[in-house]
């Protein structure tokens, strides 16, 4: 017994254990692919030397300053180098260094050899490097194109970029525009993060915020705050969309803990993000940027109420009950509860419609802060509608007005119908199916009360 006892424990312990795991950890290794235009554009003059030129010694000393981090990888990769532009080859690109530990020199003897040629076909380029990244290891992919022009071969770079990014092939890319016209930006924003390298200080500049903004540890906590503006709402799901693709990059159940303090959550700042809070209804802040290197604290109004939805002798309804939770005055369903039931609301008013028999509908329920709203209808009646043969029957509504609305129709294969009714003034309309004439239709007027019961012989 004690054996068992022993072994149920153990059980449990690693149980808890694995709930207290983080689920969502970022890749420990990094890799990085430049993607350097070799096209014969950059042999342009910038400053009082050639684009190429600057190009290929700051990225050179650039890759010469991460050989110390263990945790990075790097490739090379070329567009533009290898034909003449009167060529106009629109395949004209080759992976010059591959990734491998320790490569730096590899990359930086590509550099020196680099002679700009051809024309720029970005949109294909960046197809080929997709398969650059090595399909093995959890790894963070991430592209820094370095151009001085926009794309020339009928391509199209920012539904490749897209495309690539939502089959988690590499991250939003970096793209660093050198000596370019501020137009171009509007062209490349589509693809990715974009800096303008307006001078070759910019240029430096542009490469060490990519850097910074790859591998620098980023945090986050998000304050979820009521209608008083204090950050009191918590255990609800946040999800992190990724603002490009559409995917969703990180998911947290939001928690506090025992001071009221929001936890910190590691996220990579190389994204933007569409940031999600799923209440009832969503709350969403859209196109969310990340400061690289800091903890980051997001501020979301989510303020929250309860609807608590109850009702005596629900069960006599066959199917249940539920509760259709809609904005007030809208169509558009939010949720719904099943009977009896309570769901946390955003503050607001809502419509509370029941599928009771015949439906109730509440309207312009308020739900405040951190108060508990209650729709409760009365409790049914019961009735049993008795023939002797089976037929064909409906049972009508009387409104106030003396109108008549159609709730139900018997079932037609049964002598007994046992219908859970709510409180009101009904009829029932009915014909055997053995009856030789519509002159023979059957019409009883009845009263519903609460909880009461009875039976209709037709």
């Amino acid at each position: 017994m004690k054996i068992i006892l022993l072994h149920i424990a153990l059980f449990l312990m690693v149980l808890m254990s694995h709930a207290q795991t983080p689920q969502q950890k970022l890749p420990e290794k990094t890799r990085i692919l430049f993607l350097l235009d070799g096209s014969g554009s950059m042999l342009a003059k910038w400053e009082n030397t050639y684009r190429i030129s600057v190009a290929k010694k700051l990225l050179s000393d650039f890759v010469d300053s991460l050989r110390t981090n263990q945790n990075l990888e790097l490739a090379l990769r070329i567009y533009g180098h290898q034909y003449d532009q009167r060529l106009r080859r629109c395949d004209d690109t080759r992976l010059e260094a591959p990734f491998a530990p320790n490569n730096h020199d590899r990359i930086i003897n590509a550099l020196k050899t680099l002679g700009p040629k051809g024309t720029t076909p970005i949109a294909y380029a960046l197809e080929q490097a997709a398969n650059d990244f090595p399909s093995n290891g959890h790894t963070r992919n991430i592209i820094i194109m370095i151009t001085d022009g926009i794309e020339s071969c009928d391509g199209d770079p920012c539904a490749v970029s897209l495309a690539l990014q939502r089959k988690g092939v590499f991250l939003k890319p970096f793209i660093i525009g050198i000596g370019m016209d501020k137009e171009f930006e509007n062209q490349f924003g589509c693809m990715g993060s974009f800096y303008d390298a307006a001078d070759i200080s910019a240029f430096r500049q542009a490469l060490n915020n990519a850097l910074y903004q790859s591998l620098g540890k980023t945090t986050v906590s998000v304050e979820l705050l009521d209608a008083h503006d204090r950050p009191t709402e918590t255990n609800v799901n946040v999800s992190f969309i990724n603002h490009f693709t559409q995917n969703a990059a990180f998911e947290f159940v939001h928690y506090r803990d025992e001071v009221g303090r929001p936890d910190s959550v590691e996220i990579d700042p190389v994204l933007s993000y569409d940031i999600i809070v799923n209440t009832i209804p969503q709350v969403r802040q859209n196109n969310i940027s990340i400061v690289a290197g800091k903890h980051n604290v997001l501020k979301v109004k989510a303020p929250q109420g309860m609807l608590s939805v109850l009702q005596p002798g629900h069960t006599e309804y066959k199917d249940g009950v539920l509760a259709l939770v809609r904005p007030s005055g809208s169509s558009g369903l939010l949720t719904t509860i099943a009977l009896p039931g309570k769901a946390p609301l955003l503050v607001g008013t809502y419509d509370v419609e029941l599928t009771t028999l015949p439906r109730r509908i509440y309207k312009n329920v308020t739900i405040a802060q951190s108060k508990t709203s209650e729709v409760k209808p009365e409790q049914p009646g019961v009735v049993n509608f008795l023939t002797s043969s089976r037929g064909i029957g409906s049972i009508y509504q009387i409104m106030d007005d003396g109108s008549q609305r159609w709730i139900h129709n018997l079932d037609q294969t049964q002598i007994r119908n046992t219908v859970a009714i709510q409180p009101g003034s009904y009829k029932v309309v009915y014909r055997s199916e053995q009856a030789k004439g519509s002159k023979y239709t059957s019409i009883k007027s009845f009263e519903v009360k609460p909880g009461s019961s009875f039976n209709i012989s037709l």
